[in-house]
């Protein structure tokens, strides 16, 4: 971890770094707001790349913000493990606009799932987008060439 463990600085506070480097995450500009026992919040301020046509933020971002989300709600229980979606279900509510807030938790966990639901906000509270998710979790992620590749600590 850059910083304090798991902390970094940026604009004169303190923020908290990912247990994992995650360089889509990194170029979309999420924040980790807390990660704890079954939960997760992360901040997103989208930038004018992120927008759709209407000039609100693409229904893609919301959606990578939710799993995201949802899968550190589900790390948070187990960090020596990783956690990849099985399979996700988003409802769109309403324009999501502005800095944005994503908040996920566990519903349940098996010993190699998580059940998982999260929730957009905007800067009003307004809520933009619900998710479900599921989630296995994983020691080691295999690629394209079959070798095991560890998962890539930030």
């Amino acid at each position: 971890m850059v910083g304090r463990g798991w902390w970094r600085e940026r604009g004169g506070g303190w923020l908290m770094n990912f247990p994992t480097e995650i360089p889509f995450v990194t170029e979309l500009g999420f924040e980790l707001d807390s990660m704890q026992d079954g939960t997760a919040q992360l901040r997103y301020t989208p930038q004018p790349a992120h927008l759709n046509s209407f000039l609100v933020t693409h229904g893609g971002a919301s959606m990578t913000l939710l799993d995201v989300t949802m899968a550190h709600a589900a790390r948070s229980l187990d960090s020596d493990m990783g956690a990849v979606t099985i399979e996700m279900k988003t409802s769109f509510m309403r324009p999501a606009k502005g800095t944005l807030t994503a908040r996920g938790k566990v519903l349940q966990r098996t010993a190699t799932m998580a059940f998982t639901e999260g929730s957009i906000v905007d800067s009003d509270g307004q809520l933009c987008a619900h998710a479900t998710g599921t989630f296995k979790y994983v020691k080691r992620l295999a690629s394209a060439d079959k070798t095991i590749h560890a998962l890539n600590p930030a």
